[in-house]
This record gives structure tokens, C-alpha cells and sequence, in this order.
């Protein structure tokens, strides 16, 4: 049994990227869906598909890297908020990752959402994790 999902699909992705390996898969949740799709719409992952086979069903992942060299396109994943210290931003303070470059997801009550989205619709949330 995992404790913290999130970290979990965080891990999965970042193990796979580091081996090298062109897909992944994840046990499937609400909020690792959402997650997915921000990848995929961000241009961090190169296509999803969800499959529900069982009761939570599995979410498979096609990582992206650069053709030529073959460095991933994720190159970090940080989580940001975690069950023991849990870290919430309103939408002024709404962290920028690498001044811009990088996207944060958060969990607002609009949905997860970029911090971009986010600071374009004034909402604040729980700030989830980094990606560059």
C-alpha cells in the first residue's frame, strides 16, 4: 500500500526517464490523470493513454526526450507539498519555477492547474510539485 500517491507518480516518471525507458506505467487516480494531462499540454511527455481494466485502472505514459541527444525533457521533478509538511501559495505569492521556464502544478479549487493558470484566474492552492 503507498501512502503518497503523488510521490509515487512522481518517482515512477523519474526512475523511467533516468533509465532511459520509452514507457511507463502508473496505477490510475483522479488527480495522476489530471497531473498526465498538464504533462502531456506542457510538452513534458510525449503521449498518455488511460486504461481502466481494473477498479483504479493504470495510466501509460510515453516519455519524451530529445531526438539527438536523448536527454529527457523532464529534467527535474520536485515534489513541493508532502503529507508531513503540506505547502499551500496564494495566488500572489504562487511560486515561479526557474523565473518561468519550469511549471508548477497545484491543486486549486479550480482543478490541478498550472501556476500560471492559476495566477491568471487569482486563485491560490496547494502547490503539488516542480517540473523543468
Amino acid at each position: 500500500m503507498n501512502t503518497d500517491p503523488i510521490a509515487d507518480f512522481l518517482t515512477r516518471i523519474r526512475n523511467a526517464s533516468a533509465a532511459g525507458l520509452k514507457m511507463v506505467e502508473i496505477p490510475g487516480s483522479n488527480i495522476k490523470r489530471a497531473m498526465t494531462l498538464i504533462l502531456f499540454d506542457q510538452g513534458y511527455i510525449l503521449n498518455y493513454k488511460f486504461e481502466d481494466d481494473n477498479k483504479q485502472g493504470t495510466i501509460k505514459i510515453a516519455l519524451k526526450y530529445n531526438q539527438s541527444t536523448r536527454v529527457p525533457a523532464i529534467t527535474k521533478l520536485q515534489r513541493a507539498s508532502r503529507p508531513g509538511l503540506r505547502k499551500y501559495s496564494g495566488s500572489i505569492d504562487m511560486p515561479r519555477v526557474l523565473n518561468g521556464l519550469g511549471i508548477a502544478i497545484v491543486s486549486t479549487s479550480k482543478g490541478v492547474i498550472t501556476d500560471k493558470e492559476a495566477r491568471k484566474l487569482n486563485v491560490g492552492g496547494e502547490v503539488l510539485c516542480y517540473v523543468y
